[in-house]
């Protein structure tokens, strides 16, 4: 089907009450197992690359265009997303490379250069056919870059994607990035709040520490994309393990390949909960 933009995957999932998962591509295996979960369900998936991982391979070019290619052959909508890029520089290059969608992370910047900011990229892809995603209020966790107790001020919300014009926005309700156990408890009061005042899909970050009857009950009260990646590492990471404790081997296939199947299963899944199918 090839890569779409966000907005056509998460507009039509607001109007009908249903949650989008947006899953991390760090390796090749991550975005065939995603791909191979979308044609399962029939639903469609984000596929992410965040600037991290971009700092990790060293450059965005590869695995954006091989990303690219398993969304071409993908039998289900996929977005191609740039996931907290900071870097404006590298939010061009991914436009320029058919990445369809964009997350620009201002929100360590002050207040009124993060608005001005996030309205130029937003230009940028607009004339590109890309959706942008911003971020307000701070999500906790991960290097102590965010406040975990941060919350996100309905009214404020409303007047940054007025400001903006973003496609879809971050917020603060309780999540945090990186948690290794799903114990986080969201505002769901706050979710709602929120989701009544904003005109544009709301995003959850940090969800991997959120538990299933959280997740569904983020979803239920406004929430539209999930963005989970440390759980499916972890997910990942098992299945590696274990079947190199079972049967050690120099083939890389065998245990990329186990996590890339464990990691399909899981992201089936985590698809289905999300769009409310038992």
């Amino acid at each position: 089907m090839g890569a779409v933009d966000l907005v056509s995957v998460l507009r039509p999932a607001r109007e009908g009450g249903t949650g989008v998962a947006a899953f991390n591509v760090i390796q090749l295996e991550h975005a065939e197992a995603y791909a191979t979960a979308a044609e399962a369900t029939g639903l469609p998936v984000v596929m992410q690359i965040s600037e991290n991982c971009v700092r990790y391979h060293g450059s965005l070019r590869p695995l954006a265009l091989a990303t690219l290619a398993i969304a071409e052959d993908c039998a289900q909508p996929v977005v191609v997303h740039l996931d907290h890029a900071v870097s404006v520089e590298l939010v061009r290059e991914a436009l320029d490379l058919g990445i369809t969608s964009v997350m620009y992370d201002g929100s360590t910047l002050p207040d009124e250069a993060n608005r001005e900011t996030t309205r130029q990229v937003a230009g940028w892809c607009a004339a590109a056919g890309a959706s942008l995603e911003a971020e307000l209020g701070e999500v906790g966790g991960k290097d102590g870059v965010h406040a975990p107790g941060a919350r996100t001020d309905p009214a404020d919300a409303a007047r940054f994607v007025e400001d903006t014009g973003v496609d879809a926005l971050a917020v603060a309700v309780g999540s945090s990035h990186a948690m290794t156990e799903r114990t986080a408890r969201l505002d769901e009061d706050l979710v709602a709040a929120i989701a009544a005042q904003v005109p544009v899909p709301l995003v959850l970050h940090g969800s991997s520490g959120v538990p299933d009857d959280g997740l569904v009950g983020a979803v239920r009260a406004g929430m539209t994309k999930i963005n989970i990646a440390t759980h499916l590492n972890s997910v990942f990471t098992q299945a590696m393990s274990a079947r190199l404790a079972d049967r050690p081997t120099v083939d890389t296939r065998a245990y990329l390949g186990a996590g890339r199947d464990a990691v399909a299963a899981e992201a089936e899944r985590l698809l289905r909960l999300l769009a409310l199918r038992p």
